[in-house]
């Protein structure tokens, strides 16, 4: 069974004995720039509420903006940012087209950039904070496995084509699933991650074969469409629908039962060690370039102790 990160678990355990003294004043008088994907992904709401809640316990003041899914609404957000002189971007891209634009728009600026979640390939960031996406997914795959008695038929719903999440995820449930013979008969692309994307997918692939057994979501949003989706059929076997992200509405679903798992990520850790980040770079100290965090795989059986103190 997957394992959290030992590094993050103490973060955890250190930032809830509260702020140490000083703490307020490392940010004093400093501004970052949070440039978020699309707010309405529960997930990236989390990172914002991390990074808001602890930059202001350090003292910072933190500009937050919303490109809703568009890559160039996002450039032209982090060039409005760079205007306002943001001592530091903390960039989750919305797309993997562009991706790069802001970071070098903001490296010309002489500002450091972390980026959370996405990278930007061909122009990375200072440090990457993400969720080791590969391992999770295949332990979801071999979990499903697992349920299914290698024996059925399932479909992808995938993320935005192209992000690091999604062709990590894809590699990550393929190599699962690889484990038990079952195959990918189905596939499709959202381009936002949602609810009703995943709602809309997986009612046409269900219908164009009506034996799916297993529906791959690859955020909590889309499966939690898929699982609606599957309802509304009333097919005449189990149909498993798992997510990723352990959204706390991904986690209710799975504690009451709407959703079969998920995989539970760092989400308010990646926020944290995000702000953490800035206030390493602009104290003259280096930060490691990749800044991996884990997921663990969530059912029924452990969902209550993650709704109880999500990470």
């Amino acid at each position: 069974m997957f394992k959290f990160n030992r590094i993050a678990l103490v973060t955890i355990a250190g930032l809830t004995l509260g702020a140490a003294p000083g703490a307020f004043a490392q940010g004093q008088g400093k501004k970052i720039g949070l440039a978020v994907a699309n707010l309405q992904a529960e997930f990236f709401n989390m990172i914002k509420q991390s990074v808001e809640a602890y930059g202001k316990e350090k003292g910072y003041t933190v500009i937050t903006v919303d490109a809703k899914g568009d890559a160039t609404t996002q450039v032209n957000q982090i060039q409005d940012l760079i205007a306002q002189k943001i001592d530091a971007l903390i960039y989750i891209p919305a797309g993997a087209t562009a991706a790069a634009v802001p970071v070098k728009a903001a490296r010309a600026a002489k500002i450091p950039v972390i980026n959370v979640d996405r990278q930007a390939d061909g122009a990375p960031g200072d440090t990457f904070i993400y969720g080791q996406s590969i391992p999770a997914t295949a332990e979801l795959g071999k979990w499903v496995c697992e349920q299914t008695k290698g024996k059925g038929k399932a479909v992808m719903i995938h993320g935005q084509r192209g992000t690091t999440p999604e062709v990590e995820r894809t590699k990550g449930f393929t190599q699962g699933l690889a484990t038990c013979g079952i195959k990918v008969t189905q596939q499709q692309w959202t381009e936002r991650w949602s609810a009703d994307e995943g709602n809309k997918f997986a009612q046409d692939m269900l219908q164009r074969d009506p034996s799916v057994n297993i529906i791959l979501g690859q955020a909590d949003g889309i499966a939690l469409g898929a699982a609606q989706a599957v309802k509304l059929a009333k097919p005449a076997q189990k149909v498993w629908v798992v997510g990723f992200d352990g959204d706390v509405g991904g986690l209710k679903a799975v504690q009451s039962g709407s959703l079969d798992a998920t995989a539970t990520q760092q989400t308010f850790t990646m926020g944290r060690m995000a702000v953490d980040a800035v206030t390493t770079i602009l104290g003259g100290k280096t930060v490691p370039k990749d800044q991996p965090t884990d997921a663990k795989v969530t059912t029924k059986a452990n969902v209550e102790q993650f709704l109880t103190a999500h990470p």
